[in-house]
């Protein structure tokens, strides 16, 4: 277990090894000792069974903070170490009366970087051949104020956290407001459906122009049906991708905005990450590791969750996406968008064997899948029948060809648990809520000895409270995003 701790002149053996092998110009130990104890310093280590394996130190002036110096452990790296020194370091800063904390980064360090703009630091200019010993630019870079941070981070620890999400990723507007990561206080969501029906789909001009004109009011009326204002929210959330981009820079631009006059830490969010969240929301105690099998409109992803924020992409769709097909099988039998409930709903009176579609990639050796094939084969029997001046039996066809969906769905997800091990599987994403998905999942696993967590009806569409429970866990390691953060249509689950 990882312990932080104020750095003694005992460590700096440890310390100059990290050192040495971390810079080009590393610090001298007499550099450190010198640091180590003066009033307007503060150092930290981060130690794991005796052996310091990261360490930082910042320097305040006044209202202001500067990192001085941070460093992992090679071996360590990419484990939150770093993440945690920096907070652990603003901390003290606060402590000591800054504000805000500034710092200096190479400008091809693009993992560190990464790292400050991911702890809600933006650009605030460039220092020309500030490291003299490669003649490198410096990238500055400047904290959002610390305090608020510091504060919702605690609350979230204490399980108190008040979190505002917003989710503008597609044709949805929604706005939830979160306690704790798992009481929703209010969920509001305006729908374009209607709008979108006429053109058989989501035309993202729309979608956009709709986000717009809904997104105040939803806001408004999240925050008055959980009884909270803005002042006692902890932060913000808001999806950041993937999704529309049009739609994604709605919600992004008004949560930035709201962050920076509130004062609030703003949260990032992968919107895909959340839909595995939405299973949270109805099984608290829900922990990986587990499978999620992830299907909507725009993905079908097969996911190995070995922890929270760690995800590793097992499987997905070479072509269309799951709900994608449901609504082109739909659209091409006339029963109108969204395609999905539809198609479930004429199942039900159908039979799934009558008609033998194409298993695609069943026994394909991976746990890809392919959806083109099967759309094409209903569109040539449909063809077909029409060509022979049949009448269509749609609640047949309807049926079939849910019931080939389903079976390589439900072989994958299977053979992706047993192989991993896992006791749990999460279905989530709007295809999540055809009932004839959940049955089969679920008797496939039971078979195994596997439980099946799917979150309800109204949770499997795009919302935010799965935003808002994803962020409560962000949020507890300190992810935040600066002002200067853009939009990911193409965010990947597993980057």
């Amino acid at each position: 277990m990882t312990v932080f701790r104020d750095m003694r002149e005992t460590d700096l053996g440890h310390v100059l090894e990290v050192e040495r092998v971390s810079f080009a110009a590393p610090w001298s130990e007499s550099l450190f000792r010198d640091e180590i104890g003066r009033p307007d310093r503060r150092w930290v280590v981060a130690e794991d069974a005796g052996d310091v394996v990261g360490y930082g130190g910042v320097m305040v002036v006044g209202d202001e903070a500067h990192l001085m110096n941070l460093a992992v452990d090679a071996d360590r790296r990419r484990g939150g170490i770093a993440r945690a020194l920096v907070w652990r370091l603003a901390g003290e800063a606060a402590a000591l009366g800054a504000a805000r904390m500034t710092l200096e980064v190479a400008e091809s360090n693009f993992a560190a970087i990464e790292l400050y703009r991911t702890c809600g630091f933006d650009g605030a200019g460039r220092r020309v051949g500030y490291y003299p010993e490669t003649g490198e630019d410096a990238v500055v870079l400047w904290s959002r104020p610390i305090a608020p941070a510091l504060r919702a981070m605690n609350a979230a620890r204490s399980g108190e956290d008040l979190i505002l999400a917003i989710e503008t990723s597609c044709d949805e507007t929604a706005a939830s407001v979160l306690r704790g990561g798992s009481e929703a206080l209010s969920a509001v969501i305006a729908s374009q459906v209607d709008f979108h029906a006429r053109f058989g789909g989501v035309v993202p001009e729309i979608a956009s122009r709709k986000h717009t004109e809904a997104l105040v009011a939803v806001v408004d009326e999240a925050l008055a049906e959980a009884g909270v204002g803005l002042d006692d929210l902890h932060a913000l959330a808001v999806t950041q991708g993937p999704g529309l981009v049009g739609a994604l820079v709605v919600g992004l631009a008004y949560a930035k905005g709201l962050a920076l006059a509130r004062g609030l830490p703003l949260v990032g969010v992968n919107h895909l990450e959340g839909h595995i969240y939405a299973a949270r929301l109805l099984e608290p105690t829900l922990q990986p590791p587990l499978i999620a099998l992830l299907v909507s409109g725009g993905h079908t992803l097969i996911v190995h969750a070995s922890e929270w924020g760690r995800y590793e992409l097992l499987g997905r769709t070479l072509d269309d996406a799951a709900g994608e097909a449901f609504d082109k099988v739909a659209k091409l039998l006339g029963l109108g968008y969204p395609g999905g409930p539809a198609i479930s709903r004429l199942a039900a009176d159908g039979d799934p064997q009558a008609i033998p579609f194409p298993r695609a990639m069943l026994r394909s050796g991976n746990l890809d899948v392919s959806l083109s094939g099967l759309k094409t084969a209903v569109i040539q029997y449909v063809d077909a029948e029409r060509g022979a001046g049949r009448e269509l039996r749609l609640p047949d066809i309807a049926a079939s060809f849910q019931a080939a969906v389903i079976e390589v769905q439900v072989a994958k997800t299977l053979r992706a648990a047993t192989d991993h091990k896992v006791r749990s599987v999460v279905l989530a994403g709007g295809v999540a809520a055809n009932p004839a998905l959940r049955e089969g999942l679920r008797v496939a696993l039971a078979g195994h000895g596997i439980s099946l967590s799917v979150p309800p009806m109204g949770l499997c569409t795009d919302n935010a409270s799965m935003i808002a429970a994803a962020a409560h866990d962000r949020l507890l390691t300190g992810h935040v995003l600066g002002l200067e953060a853009d939009s990911v249509p193409n965010m990947r689950l597993d980057g």
